[in-house]
């Protein structure tokens, strides 16, 4: 199946769909992939979109864009990944550019609760999301209790290192506990990146950034490039985690004040997409050039260029190398992994931050039940959702 998705314009028209509707995050964004591209399409099978989350959240970079941009490059290469990166990022681009030159921000009661129904929706994607992998990736009590580890540490331990340190305990405890297990073999993923393109965007990698200190007190627009490229090629698992490096790299030299910041931070929640796309706003607001449409476009180029790099260059490595028995158990265990940092994201900071009172939670469950069992279209829900959330705040 999938097999006519094949052409550029056909794979950016359906991430521009995605790119339009999807609300809630990078750990939504996953939810909404799977739903599309597993569930819907079939373009790889449960296990693959799992080894494939894995991966991304291992390396740096922000995770959903890249696996986005992965399903991109099965299809046809290169091309089609870009078409994929493209569709997915243009929309929320394009509206934080927009705000970036508005005086006045969203405000009053109605824009609150339609920010706050985003929210919402995103907590029903993310449960759908649960619900399907938990029962493909965690069919046994070894990779439940996997899960469950995975979960306590992201729990107690906040950021990147907590989710590198859940990954890399589930691949250990999966080489201890999933061997011989029986679970089906992954089909592979088609990626149509040569070893030699990959080694030299690992190279390319590698040469950006340990350029940045030579250039950049010569030439500010480098340095613009160098800070949103470092911001992007140093943070591992993306979304919210890439804020503080971004404020040290803008706010801290005086590109922007921090009130600029955090207004952009505040309407970056009321876009679809990638969270990244607040690089356009930011470049477009510099104090001095390059700023406005191209230092929008420099900074948006510059964050994602890193991870697109990084994942090139790693990808035709890792499909032949996950075929291993030996890297098989491990990724069984990386993959309940992912089920347990999905569900402690769920509890917080998803539910934590979306859900204040029982109405909230009927919203969020109706939401879950119309995804799962009705199986409506997201961006169905997206409208019934903040409508009702709207709704509730007028009555």
């Amino acid at each position: 199946m999938g097999q006519q998705d094949r052409s550029p314009w056909e794979v950016f028209r359906i991430f521009l769909g995605l790119g339009l509707t999807s609300f809630g995050g990078p750990i939504a964004h996953l939810g909404y992939f799977r739903r599309e591209f597993v569930t819907r399409r079939r373009w790889l099978d449960e296990t693959a979109y799992a080894d494939l989350v894995g991966l991304c959240q291992f390396l740096p970079g922000p995770a959903s864009s890249q696996v986005g941009f992965a399903l991109g490059l099965s299809r046809r290469g290169l091309t089609t990944g870009l078409a994929a990166w493209l569709g997915f990022t243009l929309p929320s681009a394009l509206l934080l550019f927009v705000f970036a030159g508005m005086s006045a921000s969203l405000t009053g009661a109605i824009a609150a609760a339609a920010i706050h129904g985003l929210k919402i929706v995103a907590v029903a994607v993310v449960a759908q999301a649960l619900w399907g992998m938990a029962q493909n990736l965690t069919p046994d009590l070894r990779r439940i209790a996997i899960a469950a580890l995975a979960a306590l540490i992201v729990s107690l331990l906040a950021g990147s290192f907590g989710q590198i340190l859940a990954i890399a305990t589930g691949a250990g405890a999966g080489l201890i506990l999933c061997r011989g297990i029986g679970a089906p073999t992954a089909s592979p993923l088609p990626v149509t990146v040569s070893h030699r393109f990959a080694t030299a965007s690992l190279i390319l990698f590698f040469l950006l950034l340990a350029a940045g200190p030579v250039f950049t007190a010569a030439n500010h627009t480098f340095a613009v490039f160098h800070a949103f490229y470092r911001s992007g090629a140093l943070v591992f698992g993306g979304g919210h985690v890439v804020l503080p490096l971004l404020s040290d790299a803008v706010v801290r030299p005086g590109w922007l004040s921090s009130a600029t910041f955090l207004a952009g931070y505040g309407a970056a929640q009321a876009v679809p997409g990638p969270l990244f796309t607040i690089s356009a706003y930011m470049g477009a607001l510099l104090n001095a050039p390059p700023n406005g449409a191209w230092g929008a476009l420099l900074a948006l180029v510059a964050i994602f260029l890193p991870g697109m790099l990084l994942l090139m260059g790693v990808l035709p490595f890792w499909n032949g190398l996950r075929t291993r028995p030996d890297l098989q158990a491990a990724m069984r265990g990386v993959n309940a992994a992912v089920v347990g940092i999905l569900a402690a994201a769920l509890y917080s900071p998803l539910w934590t931050s979306a859900i204040a009172d029982w109405r909230d939670a009927a919203l969020a469950i109706l939401g879950f039940s119309l995804l799962v069992f009705a199986r409506i279209p997201s961006w169905t829900i997206v409208l019934l959702t903040v409508a009702g959330s709207v709704l509730l705040a007028m009555a």
